[in-house]
């Protein structure tokens, strides 16, 4: 049987209070790159999918998210350490990333967004020309002619 402690009760308010991250937090994220694309996953946990949004302006995305803690009228709370919050997050993308093909996914409280590099920026193989003209062939008899099979 848990025991009731008013103390907790008294530190979890005065931590509430005067907690300076009033604001937006900011959620925890792995960036990888995959291939010809990058990959984001954001942990955010207990967020309501439809509240997550991604915008992307010029070459900065921006992903925002609210977490919201639902409660039934009548309801008398024993404990309720599970705030709502805000959350956001920017990143400066850079050069080389196609920002019209960017995608999002959300599962298990993780958010993956996948930003694939343009086709710019891909790595490529430049051909080698000698002296600015295009490459000839040179070719000479051979000292035994072989005859031709028709």
């Amino acid at each position: 049987m848990a025991t009731y402690d008013p103390f907790r009760d008294i530190d979890r308010l005065a931590s509430t209070l005067f907690d300076a991250r009033r604001g937006p937090r900011r959620m925890p994220m792995d960036l990888y790159r995959d291939g010809d694309h990058y990959v984001l996953n954001a942990d955010l946990p207990g967020i309501d999918p439809g509240s997550v949004d991604i915008d992307v302006d010029g070459q900065l995305l921006t992903i925002r998210a609210e977490r919201t803690v639902g409660a039934a009228d009548g309801v008398k709370w024993i404990t309720r350490e599970r705030e709502t919050a805000s959350f956001l997050r920017q990143l400066n993308l850079g050069q080389g990333i196609d920002t019209d093909s960017i995608t999002a996914t959300y599962n298990n409280g993780v958010l993956t967004v996948t930003i694939p590099v343009s086709e710019k920026a891909k790595p490529r193989k430049v051909q080698v020309v000698a002296d600015g003209s295009s490459p000839t062939l040179t070719t000479r008899e051979s000292e035994h002619p072989q005859p031709i099979d028709q």
